[in-house]
């Protein structure tokens, strides 16, 4: 696990977990760690430590399962464990002996806080490793030092972006930041330069530590000098003042870790690092063992790494590989699916009714790329060879050989059913095409086909280069083969999927458009706008249901509701065919016609239009804030409880990941059916119960809930 060797009278410690994919800090590895570091310091002949790593990466961080363990202990015990990694830490600075890092790839969370504890660091310089602190975007704060360490060495104003962001950096940039002290080209050259700072450095401190005059051992210094100014200055004045506001604006106080971030900072700087530590590990399991990190911790990182290894995939499925896409339509989505397939290295033919609409799509991918480049992501050469493999076309016969014909055509069946029929017979021999619908069953637009079994909903997101989503659809005819196929194609180009059953909307628009009419809904009451805005928000959504209502477009959105009154799904009644319809009748289509539920005045701020007090007059009476809060939060967790009662969700990992990812619900409650173990199964039938009683049915929690609410169960488990 930690292999010791002694090479020039220096102990190199090389981490080699077998029991783990990578180097974890956990219950196995610290207590090695710390006796083979034990080791070295009670050997007379060592004169310095090199700790290194024989695998690919340096120490990844923390086992996050170790930590989930751990939150439903007594927060003593957690506290100890904590202690116990700050104990081995400093150890490593008051040794004695010259400890460095050499960072051979990735060091991240702990794994870096092992670094900050070494008396000096050196990286190879792989373009492909990252280092940081990622920790906040957890839910948790760095609980190794790295909220004491890091600012010491940089400064305040250098550090707090670092821990409040999670930024991670490549080795090159960590130079540039302070967060490394050399690079190396090579893992020979890494170790010779580690040799060679032990040779030069035979009794090292850290800035923050000193000689005891009497004793002789290292001490923490009071009183130590912040590169750039202490906590007690103007500079710090400002920083915090600063970092409190930004803090709040950006999480709006749903998050604790960034606000325990700061105090852990602003308090630990006022006193010698071995208190600091002590007051780093008691902020640590505050915000460790809340909600918001449990539901982080399972959600966007224990299970987000399930569903991209392909938790989904069916298990007999042998592998397949897409060699060759043909994408139809070269509007903003399959421009965009274009772009995600070339940089993947996959030929994509782009297919438009002419050849120079093609070309404007392929323009899309050109403007991508060049953006890239000026911010340092890609190179010139590599823009060319990725815009190489797009051919533009206007004939059918381009898409011949394709493994994969995904069309991204407007939302129209017969349109859909002209350009499957079209393209389809171009299909490798056992070729899948999918469609990018975002609302239109299936199973529906399978009729078309001709091989109904190896047709599949494939919805991305808009924008394709920036949305990680990909909301796969099986129909009632798709087969496990198709499904493998384009799980494996969604890999491919890097996109996490999510695998939800055939129905009107799937789930995410199902269930993002209850988002939007419930801020209409409201709006329709008489409530402010302003309020209704500011609580979307304030509730953790990047942007309220206004303002997105706009961005969708107040004329898809009457398009989609006529469609599904058309089809019988809806009446005339519903909330967001009549406010939407208002509106697109006075030519206010959103954002792109530049008027909607928002003006969009030329070179200003978008404001909300002063007209709609006209049609929708304020009430008397306005509701609170966290009212309007919970009706848009609660609408939405019913209708996912509704798709996954009907089968439309196949597992809660998926609606919760898909939550996230697809329209921005708030990550701080783990996603939107872990929502109701955020609030309590019984608490959240309750509030539904009231709310329904306030406001109508939609409300109203199902027997579902009822009886998870009398046995005390808040997980969803699958039923199939």
């Amino acid at each position: 696990m930690i292999n010791y060797r002694i090479d020039r009278n220096v102990a190199i410690l090389s981490w080699n977990m077998t029991s783990s994919p990578m180097n974890v800090l956990n219950d196995d590895s610290i207590p090695a760690f710390e006796a083979a570091l034990q080791r070295a310091y009670d050997d007379p002949e060592v004169k310095g430590i090199i700790i290194t790593s024989e695998k690919n990466e340096f120490i990844a961080g923390a086992d996050l399962k170790m930590i989930l363990r751990n939150t439903d202990k007594d927060p003593a015990e957690m506290l100890k464990v904590s202690a116990d990694l700050n104990r081995v830490f400093r150890a490593i600075e008051t040794s004695g002996k010259p400890v460095v890092a050499a960072i051979n790839g990735t060091a991240l969370g702990g794994g870096y806080e092992a670094c900050l504890a070494c008396h000096h660091r050196i990286a190879l310089d792989n373009p492909k490793a990252i280092i940081g602190l990622p920790e906040v975007t957890l839910g948790l704060l760095p609980g190794g030092g790295g909220t004491q360490r890091l600012p010491r060495m940089l400064g305040m104003e250098a550090a707090l972006p670092l821990l409040l962001e999670g930024k991670r950096v490549s080795p090159k940039e960590a130079r540039a930041l302070g967060m490394i002290d050399d690079l190396a080209v090579s893992r020979e050259e890494l170790l010779e330069k580690a040799f060679a700072w032990i040779n030069a450095n035979p009794e090292p401190l850290q800035p923050w530590d000193e000689r005891d005059r009497k004793t002789g051992r290292i001490v923490g210094k009071e009183n130590v000098k912040v590169p750039g100014g202490a906590v007690q200055s103007p500079v710090g004045a400002r920083v915090f003042s600063a970092g409190t506001a930004m803090v709040m604006e950006k999480t709006r106080g749903n998050y604790p870790a960034p606000l325990a971030i700061l105090s852990c900072v602003y308090e630990g700087l006022q006193v010698n690092i071995d208190r600091a530590l002590v007051i780093e590990a008691r902020y640590f399991v505050k915000v460790a063992t809340t909600k918001v990190a449990k539901g982080l911790i399972q959600t966007m990182f224990l299970g987000l790494n399930e569903v991209n290894k392909g938790i989904s995939r069916p298990k007999n499925s042998p592998p397949t590989e897409v060699r060759k896409v043909g994408v139809l339509g070269a509007g903003m989505m399959g421009s965009g699916i274009a772009y995600a397939a070339a940089i993947a290295g996959i030929e994509a033919v782009l297919k438009d009714v002419t050849v120079e609409a093609a070309e404007k799509g392929k323009n899309y991918s050109r403007t991508v790329l060049q953006k890239n480049i000026e911010r340092g992501k890609g190179t010139p050469e590599k823009a060319e060879a990725a815009l190489s493999l797009i051919k533009t076309t206007a004939d059918a016969e381009d898409l011949r050989g394709c493994d994969l014909i995904i069309e991204a055509v407007f939302e129209n069946r017969e349109l859909k059913a002209q350009v499957t029929q079209e393209a389809e017979p171009m299909l490798a021999e056992a070729g899948v095409f999918a469609s990018n619908t975002s609302t239109l069953p299936i199973s529906g637009l399978a009729q078309a086909s001709a091989k109904p079994e190896n047709f599949i909903g494939l919805h991305f997101f808009s924008p394709v280069d920036k949305m990680q989503l990909v909301e796969v659809i099986v129909g009632k005819q798709t087969s496990d083969y198709a499904l493998a196929f384009a799980l494996d194609f969604v890999k491919k180009i890097r996109k996490t999927p999510i695998v939800v059953n055939d129905s009107r909307g799937f789930y995410t628009s199902r269930v993002f458009t209850t988002y939007t009419s419930e801020g209409m809904a409201l709006l329709k009451e008489g409530v402010n706008p302003v309020l209704i805005e500011n609580a979307g928000k304030n509730a953790g959504f990047p942007v309220g249901p206004l303002a997105v209502s706009d961005e969708v477009s107040l004329d898809l959105i009457c398009k989609i509701s006529g469609q599904s009154i058309e089809d019988g799904a809806l009446d005339e009644t519903d909330t967001a065919y009549q406010v939407a319809g208002k509106l697109v009748a006075l030519g206010r289509l959103g954002k792109k016609s530049k008027a909607g539920f928002y003006a969009y005045p030329e070179g200003e701020k978008k404001h909300i239009w002063p007209g709609l007090q006209e049609i929708f007059p304020l009430a008397d009476s306005q509701p609170s804030v966290e009212e309007v809060k919970k009706r848009l939060l609660y609408r939405q967790v019913l209708e996912t409880v509704r798709c996954f009662e009907e089968g439309v969700i196949r597992t809660q990992l998926d609606a919760d990941i898909g939550s996230i990812l697809a329209w921005g619900f708030p990550s701080y409650t783990g996603g939107a059916l872990s929502f109701v173990d955020y609030v309590g199964i019984a608490n959240f039938v309750s509030e539904a119960d009231r709310l329904a009683d306030a406001y109508g049915d939609r409300f109203r929690p199902t027997q579902t809930l009822r009886e998870m609410a009398e046995k005390g169960k808040s997980r969803f488990e699958p039923t199939n």
